[in-house]
């Protein structure tokens, strides 16, 4: 608003600095993560770090690669707004300290999702503004981000062997625990079952015949000795029951009333009959809700199954798209339309849970940005780097990462994108095609990894801290200066490793 208002940019030209491939992309991405968070994709990956888990260690490993490979494919802040909470739940299960596992998820997110251009958002600028095929740039930039999250996971090793061991008793201790409490649950569960399965019930029985005798006529003296011989026959005390009707005649003998024994007998038998006629009636009609019941619930879980596989496959056919060479941006709106239209509901439910404010923000930068290009400013601080940063020897390579490193972590990593991708790329196309686009991906590959820096260096970060400090039963708060003491040697070595590797 500023730019506008104090003229340095016209109404016309702000509106045209808006990048609406890019907001396109991201727009579709974030979609198809809300429809695979329906689909319990994370849900399934949440799993994945407790199923079979050998230690403390093994789980620091697991969270490592699911987040870099989940962020890869789904960006690094769905990731960690996913994860966090799983691995809350689970250290405290295990009773293991939390805050090395939510340093391995920040940083591995932020490693991971380097690798492809719908990883973070800067990668959806550069893949947008540099036009690298997308199998290209994961390409160029996969072997570094192996390497790297494998250096990560032995750097958190290094750092926290000592508290990863000692936690290590106290896991398998809670882990028994945890055992012992879901026997326990599984055993309480075990006679409800069997008592809804169960159709000789004696409480049930006898409370049906409760009902059945209130709604007989209460002034017949013979209906009370036929309501306890059809409970004691349903009980199979037989001696009881011919007990019960010697006293029955005694009595009739002693008042010499046979004509009324008669007919006690014989409405005795009609009110057996008709009492076991409508006890088995409501057995039927139990036995058919019951079926009615499971075919219904068999047909719910058939249709979430086969809706669950539908998404699987948009989002695979989605990448499919992205490694032949479409268009990303189409490709990541069309998806998203395709998940809308099979779902046949309503879509604004998960509408809302697009990050609109985030779309705004790339608004508001693009226009910022052209505004402050067009001061001059950048182009003059560019002109002074230019001659020492250029990428065709290692001291030129090592100036440009510490540029972008810097700025990455003093004014965010997509306004660095924003301010120096062309730059960097036009100097490096001076000296070959190659080199542009060996460029073009250092630029993706220090500006994310230069996240890990601090915590305040991506919304990575923030996010895991944000969401560790508010999960409800599990709150733990990541401090400062724990992210600094682990973050800066781990971004100045991956960085090293990463402008190695990448070709």
């Amino acid at each position: 608003m500023l730019m506008v208002v104090f003229r340095v940019l016209t109404p016309d030209q702000a509106f045209a600095a808006i990048d609406l491939p890019i907001l396109g992309l991201l727009f579709g991405t974030m979609v198809v993560s809300v429809y695979l968070e329906r689909a319990d994709m994370f849900k399934y990956l949440g799993k994945l770090l407790s199923w079979k888990s050998k230690g403390a260690k093994d789980l620091l490993c697991r969270i490592s690669v699911i987040s870099a490979i989940s962020s890869a494919l789904f960006t690094n802040d769905t990731s960690c707004v996913v994860l966090t909470e799983f691995i809350l739940k689970i250290t405290r299960q295990h009773n293991l300290p939390p805050h090395p596992f939510l340093l391995a998820l920040a940083s591995s997110a932020n490693i991971g999702s380097s690798a492809t251009p719908i990883g973070n958002p800067q990668n959806l600028v550069i893949a947008v503004q540099s036009k690298i095929a997308f199998g290209s740039f994961v390409f160029g930039i996969l072997p570094a981000m192996l390497v790297g999250v494998v250096v990560n996971i032995l750097i958190l090793m290094c750092m926290y062997w000592k508290l990863l061991s000692s936690a290590q008793k106290d896991e398998e201790d809670a882990t028994a625990e945890v055992v012992a409490d879901g026997d326990v649950i599984s055993h309480r569960f075990s006679p409800a079952t069997m008592s809804h399965l169960t159709s000789l019930n004696s409480l049930e029985w006898n409370s049906r015949l409760e009902s059945v005798n209130m709604q007989s006529s209460p002034n017949m003296s013979g209906q009370v000795n036929h309501a306890e011989t059809l409970r004691n026959r349903i009980n199979s005390t037989e001696n009881e029951i011919h007990s019960d009707s010697s006293s029955v005649y005694e009595s009739a003998r002693n008042s010499s009333a046979s004509k009324e024994i008669t007919n006690d007998a014989s409405s005795q038998k009609r009110d057996e009959t008709v009492s076991s006629r409508r006890i088995e009636s409501m057995d039927r009609s139990r036995d058919l809700s019951s079926m009615q019941f499971s075919s219904g619930d068999f047909a719910t879980k058939w249709k979430r199954m086969l809706w669950k596989s539908c998404v699987y496959l948009v989002t695979i056919g989605m990448l499919i798209a992205f490694f032949l060479g479409l268009n990303m941006s189409w490709t990541a709106l069309t998806a998203a339309l395709a998940l809308v239209v099979l779902d046949f509901k309503d879509a604004q439910p998960c509408f809302e849970k697009v990050s609109y404010s985030l779309l705004i923000f790339f608004c508001g930068m693009f226009i910022t940005v052209d505004g402050l290009n067009k001061t001059g400013i950048p182009s003059a601080l560019w002109d002074f780097m230019e001659p020492y940063a250029r990428i065709d020897h290692t001291a030129g390579i090592v100036i440009l990462a510490l540029v972008i490193l810097v700025l990455s972590n003093f004014a965010s990593n997509v306004p660095t994108v924003l301010l120096l991708g062309g730059r960097v790329a036009a100097s490096a196309a001076a000296i070959s095609a190659a080199d542009e686009k060996k460029a073009w991906l250092i630029l993706a590959w220090v500006s994310t990894v230069s996240g890990n820096l601090s915590l305040l260096g991506s919304a990575a970060n923030l996010i895991v801290c944000e969401q560790a400090h508010r999960a409800p039963h599990f709150g733990y708060s990541l401090s400062f200066w724990k992210h600094l003491k682990f973050g800066v040697p781990s971004t100045i070595i991956i960085t090293a490793i990463g402008l190695i590797l990448i070709r």
